[in-house]
């Protein structure tokens, strides 16, 4: 919840620095949430700590005002989503931000083999990045080139999974959770999952749900949020 003191006005309790944990809707960038409360609190000094994919929900992180020098330190902590694989269909961009390819069959997989297959994927692992990411490759954001049809070698990144936990199997989906890294890519998870299991496989759906101690339950809903802070003097 937001500390304000009540003697300062609103923007001089912002410029002192207050940490907002907002539970980011669907098809909203982490730029549109900062954008948005940057111009109701009408400060330029707002940054989040940590980005979500347009079509990821859940806790995002602001950081206002002398707070921001704290944006670093939670971004170095560690990360819980749950949310959903597909499996048998691929997509270029890992997620559902591209067509999904023809589905194959996936019938024959079995616990076993999903076991096997997450196991490979636990604790210290080296993690390629997705073309369709914002990494920056000789200036560019690779993002930018995958759209204009390139892709060029990246190389693999050290990330720690600490946990990977199938929640409940439905053929084609699979619900998850996941404890990790910073710099995980959880795309990139989606997609190396269902190639170890030889089908293909691409992220249907991503909720991040920690951030460090800090839980998405106790953020705000987007809407409240604006409608409070409007309401302040």
């Amino acid at each position: 919840m937001l500390q304000l003191d009540p003697q300062l006005t609103k923007q001089d309790n912002f410029l002192a620095g207050q940490v907002i944990l907002i539970d980011k809707p669907i098809e909203w960038t982490s730029f549109d949430v900062v954008k948005k409360i940057r111009n109701l609190i009408r400060i330029k000094k707002v940054g989040h700590a940590g980005t979500l994919d347009p079509l990821a929900t859940g806790l995002l992180i602001l950081c206002t005002g002398k707070k921001t020098k704290s944006i670093e330190s939670y971004m170095a902590e560690e990360k819980e989503y749950t949310g959903t694989f597909t499996i048998g269909q691929t997509t270029p961009t890992f997620d559902l931000e591209s067509e999904p390819t023809e589905a194959v069959d996936t019938s024959h997989i079995s616990q076993e083999d999903l076991d096997r297959a997450r196991d490979k994927f636990i604790g210290d692992i080296e993690q390629l990045p997705p073309m369709h990411s914002a990494i920056k490759v000789g200036g560019k954001r690779l993002y930018e080139l995958a759209r204009k049809g390139e892709t060029i070698e990246r190389k693999t990144r050290p990330v720690n999974i600490s946990e990977f936990e199938l929640t409940k199997v439905d053929l084609p989906i699979i619900s998850f959770k996941v404890v990790c890294s910073k710099g995980t890519y959880i795309r990139s998870l989606a997609n190396d999952f269902g190639e170890a299991l030889g089908v293909g496989g691409h992220l249907s759906s991503l909720r991040r749900t920690k951030i460090g101690e800090f839980h998405v339950d106790n953020a705000y809903n987007l809407e409240e949020l604006v409608t409070l802070l409007k309401e302040l003097s």
